[in-house]
């Protein structure tokens, strides 16, 4: 049962890196509720997206069931091209940086209308695929990760890191709809937090590449080494 702690880690490492970008997104929609576009339509939907994007990863999960995972770890080269370009393409100036997080004011009058609606009515309210739509486009880094540490990892380890994945999601809910209130904050993670995502991306590639013995066959295939 050692295997359990480090794969705790990774699935964090994994969900941080690949939602913390959701957690400004849902900041700005948490901003724009109203009495039509309620909380309850943006955690749906973000959670019916992320869900997609997760259901679609685990085609990745299913090659790695008849595909070699020496092979399939060669997939890790993904998140580390991702996170070389993040790199090279850093912003050079400050502006960039800046954060348009509108401040909702929550003792207005329609924080306070809130209707009681089944969970029925919301999976069928077109304000909820609002969210999933711009989760699932946000989702490119999501996939080019989640397809080759899916496909070279096992069930029960699958089974952790999906849902340490959920819970981040539902932290990240948590605090972005605190931003509304302190949109200060969304700055400050937007800047300077966001800084270590590529390191972190590189070193999810090499664990992929590592922990496949991808990096084994590389050996092989390189004359001389």
């Amino acid at each position: 049962m050692d295997w359990i702690i480090p794969t705790i880690a990774t699935g964090a490492v994994t969900a941080i890196a690949t939602t913390f970008d959701d957690n400004i997104y849902l900041a700005m929609f948490f901003s724009k509720t109203n009495h039509t576009f309620r909380p309850r339509h943006i955690v749906v939907g973000e959670i019916l997206g992320f869900t997609g994007l997760v259901t679609i990863s685990l085609l990745g999960f299913l090659a790695g069931l008849m595909i070699d995972h020496v092979w399939i770890g060669l997939l890790g080269f993904l998140p580390i091209a991702i996170g070389v370009n993040a790199l090279l393409s850093r912003p050079s100036g400050h502006g960039d940086d800046a954060v348009d997080v509108s401040v909702a004011n929550p003792t207005h009058p329609h924080y306070r209308r809130v209707r009681q609606t089944s969970l029925w009515h919301t999976l069928r309210d077109p304000q909820t695929y609002k969210v999933s739509a711009v989760t699932l486009a946000n989702g490119g880094n999501n996939l080019a990760i989640y397809i080759p540490l899916f496909a070279s990892t096992s069930l029960p380890r699958l089974s952790i890191i999906l849902a340490v994945c959920y819970a981040a999601i539902g932290l990240w809910l948590t605090l972005s709809y605190s931003l509304i209130r302190q949109p200060q904050t969304a700055f400050i993670m937007a800047r300077y937090v966001r800084r270590a995502f590529p390191f972190v991306l590189i070193w999810l590639g090499a664990s992929i590449l590592i922990d496949s013995g991808s990096h084994q066959l590389l050996y092989a295939l390189a004359p001389g080494l």
